[in-house]
Formats: structure tokens, C-alpha cells, sequence
């Protein structure tokens, strides 16, 4: 695909970094994300990814707005109140680009619907705020083979890291991390704890340079290293994930029976 003059205009700024480039912008163009929830991190993601001209954006959402979320939610408005997530979420998005697609599943992700969704798009960013969506996309990402941006947070602090598992040693996947979920209750939800809607802001910003970087092979990936973010004190903090030959999703046996 050729670039339009409006859209070298637009994208004038991607033109010029010699990483992106004409050939990069057209891969971003010519690329499908699915973005799971229109919350905290999906909502700054969502607008960076509309504004860098990601072609087509999916969005699953199957949430109203809510007057709680607009402290963090920043893709949605104090008159979209009551409205599906998702459809608000499009509304600011066609606003930020009106060149871009995006796709509304009002839907609750899950073993049902999960993989015929996540089969139709290049790569997936969880922004999701419970553990069984989590584990869900862990399982179908590496059976699907499609990279997964992850992202979540608490209070004061994020979580992200990048996993593509399917590329074998060496590239962990979330339950290599993490097992097993935590009991129930162990880790309460926002509505319980509270959030500093801000760190939302920025994690949900980095996954969208994650996902960017994904899209256009540049720099160094998040793959098989957790980025911890610590507001209070300031600080950013790298863990190396190491791949677990017996995890249930991806280890030895796994690989071997497949």
C-alpha cells in the first residue's frame, strides 16, 4: 500500500525516525491488534495505538461506562456515562484518526468466543483486571501462536512484559511466571483496593510502546523480562522470567505432544 498525502502529513513524525520509516508506517497500517478491555490500560493504549495508525484495532469490552472509571479511564467522557465501553471507546478513537478501523466486540471474552477472536488479529494486549481472562489469553496466545502484551496494576505499581512462547527455549509465558492464580480474594480488584488513576496512564502507555515495537521489530523486546513500576518511590525494576519446562501451557511436555 502507498501512503496518502494526508496521511504523510499525519504520520510526518513516524516518516522521519529512520526505525519506522515509509515501509514501517504501512506495516502499522496494514496491522490488526485486539486490545482486551477498555478500562485503565486499554484507554491509553487505545489512543496512542489510533493515533500511531495501527489499521485496525479491535476491542472487547462487554462493561458500561461507569462515573467511577472516568478518574482513569481516559478514553471515555462524563456524557458517554451508561454507554458500552467499547462503543465510547470508538467514539474517541475516530476522533484522535478517522483513518483507522476499529472493531467493538461488546462481549465478554472467554472459553467460547476466545480463540475464533484472537485468531483474526496479529497480536493481542491484555488490559484485562481478572486472572481467568489472563490465563485464558496465556493458553490461546501459545496455541495460536500470536504475541501477547500484557499489562496489569495495582495501587501504586504496574506490571508488562511481552510473551511469544511459541518460539520455543528461552521465551517464557505468563504461567511460567505465575502457575497457578491466587486464591480467591488474596488479590482484591480496583473497586476494592483504589488506584492512583495516573499509573494506569503510564503503564497502559508503555504497553502501547510495546505493541508498537512488536508491530515494527524494533529495539529490545519485553520478551522473557517482567518491567515492574513502582510509583511512589520512583523506580523501575527488570526481572528476568525463565521458561519453565513444566509449564502446563508451553514447557517440554507440552511442546513435545504437540
Amino acid at each position: 500500500m502507498e501512503l496518502t498525502e494526508e496521511q504523510f502529513q499525519r504520520y510526518a513524525r513516524h516518516l522521519i525516525l529512520d526505525e519506522v520509516g515509509e515501509e514501517g508506517q504501512e506495516k502499522l497500517l496494514a496491522s490488526r491488534i485486539l486490545v482486551v478491555g477498555a478500562g485503565g490500560l486499554g484507554s491509553p493504549m487505545l489512543m496512542y495505538l489510533a493515533a500511531a495508525g495501527v489499521g485496525t484495532i479491535g476491542i472487547i469490552d462487554d462493561d458500561r461506562v461507569d462515573l467511577t472509571n472516568l478518574q482513569r479511564q481516559i478514553v471515555h467522557a462524563t456524557e458517554r456515562v451508561g454507554d458500552l465501553k467499547v462503543e465510547s471507546a470508538r467514539a474517541t478513537l475516530a476522533a484522535v484518526n478517522d483513518g483507522v478501523r476499529i472493531e467493538t466486540h461488546a462481549t465478554r471474552l472467554g472459553p467460547d468466543n476466545a480463540a475464533d477472536l484472537i485468531a483474526g488479529y496479529d497480536l493481542v494486549a491484555d488490559g484485562s483486571d481478572n486472572f481467568a481472562t489472563r490465563y485464558l489469553l496465556t493458553d490461546l496466545c501459545f496455541r495460536l501462536q500470536k504475541p501477547l502484551v500484557a499489562a496489569a496494576l495495582s495501587p501504586f505499581e504496574g506490571q508488562l512484559s511481552t510473551f511469544r512462547p511459541y518460539l520455543g527455549q528461552g521465551h517464557p509465558c505468563y504461567r511460567c511466571l505465575f502457575r497457578e492464580p491466587p486464591p480467591p480474594g488474596l488479590v482484591p480488584r480496583c473497586e476494592e483496593a483504589g488506584i492512583l488513576g495516573a499509573v494506569a496512564g503510564v503503564m497502559g502507555t508503555l504497553q502501547a510502546v510495546e505493541v508498537l515495537k512488536e508491530l515494527l521489530s524494533l529495539g529490545d523486546s519485553l520478551d522473557g523480562t517482567l518491567l515492574i513500576y513502582d510509583a511512589l518511590r520512583v523506580r523501575f525494576h527488570r526481572i528476568r522470567i525463565a521458561k519453565d519446562p513444566e509449564c502446563p501451557t508451553c514447557g517440554v511436555t507440552v511442546a513435545a505432544a504437540s
